[in-house]
């Protein structure tokens, strides 16, 4: 018989797990493109500046003045344009979507490996994704 896992033992191998993926290159790099990012004068302006054109359109929708407000958004798009224009945010962007790649590849290999242990354990059909339970229930129906 197989050893049980608590759910101690779990959360334990889950703190080794985020251990290694906080110590990937991908989040190496995300650290080094985020501190340059604090560390850029014109990226810290932009950003400043967005900050302040979004308290004044939430000023405006919450005293509904829509022209103004309309206005502010177009400001607020032109500058996120030219924040995303920066070759250091688009490193940056890219580097937070390698990151989150990889834990939604972490997070699927984890769903699907346990789904599959499931099947294989109760004596299923894994090309059908039915555990051992589902296939002998339907093979009595169709016997009956």
């Amino acid at each position: 018989m197989e050893k049980k896992f608590t759910k101690d033992e779990i959360i334990e191998k889950a703190r080794d797990l985020a251990h290694m993926l906080a110590n990937t290159e991908e989040v190496e790099f995300y650290k080094r493109a985020e501190a340059q990012i604090n560390e850029n004068q014109k990226v810290r302006e932009k950003i400043a500046s967005m900050k302040s054109l979004q308290t004044q359109a939430v000023n405006f929708q919450n005293y509904e003045k829509e022209r103004a407000l309309k206005a502010i958004e177009k400001k607020i798009e032109q500058v996120q344009g030219e924040i995303d224009a920066i070759p250091l945010v688009q490193e940056f962007k890219q580097s937070q979507d390698e990151v989150n790649n990889l834990l939604q590849l972490v997070s699927n290999t984890i769903a699907n490996s346990v789904t599959d242990e499931i099947i294989e354990s109760t004596g299923g059909d894994l090309l059908r994704g039915e555990t051992g339970s589902y296939v002998e229930n339907t093979q009595k129906k169709s016997l009956s």
